[in-house]
C-alpha cells in the first residue's frame, strides 16, 4: 500500500527558529494586551473616582479626602471619606453618589448603613465611599488606616496633604517635650563620698534673765516701834497752869 505525501506541515519539521518566533510573538501580544487592560482599568478607576466626588460635591459634602489603596488591599483601589452634618444630609450624599456613578456608565453601587445615617458605605467596586457624621468620623479615624497615600480629588484639584497618624503626632510631641526638658544631673556612685552638709550656726538661746530685765525691788520702810523701856516707864505728869485772878468789879 503506497502512502501519499501529506501537504500539512508538522510542527517538528518547522525547526526551532520558527517555534521560538511564534512563542515570542505570543508573549509580546500578551504583554501588549495586559498593558492595555491595565491602562483601561486605571482610566475606569479615575473616571469612577471623579463621578463619586462630583456626587458628593453636588450635595455640599464636607472635608472630602481620597486615598490610593492599591498597595493596601486587593479589593478596591480608592477610598473616599466625606462628612455630612446630619442624618438627612448623609443619606442625600449617598443617593447623589449612586446617581452620579450610574450616569457615568457604571453598575449600581451597593449601599449599607442608610437606616441610621451616621455612617453610610457606598461600594462602587474599585472605589468605596464612606459618608460619616463628624463625631463618628473623628472616633473611627479612617484616615489613619487608609491615609498613607492621599491623591487629588480630580484632575486640576490642588495636591492633598498627607495625613499624619495619631501615633506619629504623639511621638513628635514626646520628642519636643524631652528636648525642652533640662538634663538631669548624673547620679553619684555608691562609693563616692557624700558632700559635707552645711551646718547652720545656731543662735544662742536667750535666758530668762536676758529676756526679762532686772527685777525692781521696792525698799521696805522699817516700822516705828517703841522700845520696851519707854513703854514700861510711867508717864510724867504735866504741871498745871495757874489760873488768872478775876478782875474786880468797879
Amino acid at each position: 500500500m503506497s502512502s501519499q505525501p501529506s501537504n500539512e506541515r508538522s510542527p517538528l519539521a518547522s525547526g526551532p527558529n520558527t517555534s521560538s518566533a511564534e512563542a515570542t510573538q505570543g508573549v509580546q501580544a500578551a504583554l501588549a494586551g495586559g498593558s492595555q487592560s491595565e491602562t483601561t482599568a486605571k482610566r475606569n478607576t479615575q473616571k469612577l473616582q471623579r463621578a463619586a466626588v462630583d456626587g458628593l460635591e453636588d450635595v455640599k459634602a464636607q472635608d472630602i479626602q481620597v486615598f490610593n489603596t492599591e498597595a493596601l488591599s486587593a479589593l478596591f483601589e480608592r477610598v473616599i471619606v466625606a462628612s455630612g452634618t446630619s442624618n438627612r444630609q448623609t443619606k442625600a450624599l449617598a443617593a447623589s453618589v449612586c446617581d452620579a456613578v450610574r450616569e457615568a456608565g457604571f453598575d449600581k453601587p451597593r449601599v449599607e448603613g442608610q437606616e441610621n445615617g451616621e455612617w453610610i458605605v457606598v461600594d462602587c467596586g474599585a472605589v468605596v465611599v464612606h459618608v460619616m457624621q463628624p463625631s463618628i468620623r473623628q472616633y473611627y479615624r479612617l484616615e489613619e488606616i487608609w491615609g498613607s497615600k492621599p491623591v487629588r480629588l480630580k484632575f486640576g484639584a490642588p495636591a492633598p496633604t498627607q495625613a499624619r497618624p495619631a501615633a506619629a503626632g504623639a511621638k513628635a510631641k514626646t520628642k519636643s517635650a524631652t528636648a525642652k526638658a533640662k538634663p538631669a544631673k548624673p547620679a553619684k556612685p555608691d562609693g563616692a563620698p557624700a558632700a559635707p552638709a552645711r551646718a547652720k550656726s545656731a543662735k544662742p538661746a536667750k535666758s530668762d534673765t536676758s529676756q526679762a530685765g532686772p527685777a525692781r525691788t521696792r525698799a521696805v520702810k522699817p516700822l516705828k516701834t517703841e522700845s520696851a523701856e519707854a513703854a514700861a516707864a510711867p508717864a510724867k505728869p504735866r504741871p498745871a497752869r495757874p489760873r488768872a485772878s478775876p478782875k474786880p468789879v468797879a
